[in-house]
């Protein structure tokens, strides 16, 4: 497996590789849950990819087909990056190339001076125990005590990733929206660098099981998206 810049190779202008790309975010959503439910939305989200300001990665399998796909967003002047989306075929899911494209990542980000990097993840299919209840009035007082099954969630955790905030109801009645983010370097009470490689407790190797949104992401292990 190599991982590939998508807009710096030459490939950008190829349409075989746009497509093929576009073709494993449509399939790791097969089931329609986010906005990739038709071939040119997924066309546009990866030629978008490829705008001023974005990094664009995609794993290739040995026969150099396109097997995975990451993107994210620069913000907040360019300290803080949006991981989006994070897709991974089905056929080649629970081989650790969501973790692979995530780290080649954060690398990116960190040359370009990125410090955070941040995505957003939703629970429409009762895969976390905050699914189907009311988070208010007490938002934060549920927000400690999220835990999930199968979802994204784990996996990112598992990268170092924490809870930031939730979207209450934001797909719906119940239907939340987790944000996460991670951070990458700070210089903070220090004039080095000094670059996170925190992990949450318990970490283990990946599994690749489906694709989440920026989530929103696609490969994580059976107990943990995006």
């Amino acid at each position: 497996m190599r991982i590939v810049d998508l807009a710096t190779t030459g490939t950008a202008e190829d349409e075989s590789v746009i497509g093929g790309v576009a073709a494993v975010l449509l399939s790791a959503f097969a089931d329609g849950s986010f906005a990739w439910s038709s071939m040119e939305a997924a066309l546009t989200e990866v030629r978008e990819s490829l705008r001023p300001g974005r990094l664009s990665l995609m794993a290739l399998s040995d026969n150099g087909a396109p097997v995975g796909w990451i993107a994210a967003i620069a913000g907040y002047q360019g300290h803080t990056w949006e991981l989006h989306p994070l897709a991974v075929s089905p056929a080649h899911q629970r081989r650790g190339i969501g973790r692979t494209l995530t780290g080649q990542l954060e690398a990116r980000v960190r040359e370009r001076g990125g410090r955070n990097l941040w995505l957003t993840t939703d629970d429409s299919t009762g895969q976390t125990n905050l699914f189907d209840i009311d988070l208010y009035p007490d938002v934060l007082a549920h927000l400690t005590r999220l835990a999930s099954d199968g979802h994204p969630i784990g996996f990112y955790r598992r990268l170092g990733f924490v809870i930031t905030g939730v979207i209450p109801d934001a797909y719906g009645l119940g239907r939340h929206e987790f944000v996460m983010a991670k951070r990458l370097s700070c210089t903070i009470g220090s004039t080095q660098d000094v670059r996170s490689t925190h992990t949450a407790p318990g970490s283990r190797g990946d599994s690749d099981r489906a694709v989440s949104k920026s989530e929103t992401v696609a490969d994580w292990d059976a107990g943990g998206m995006s």
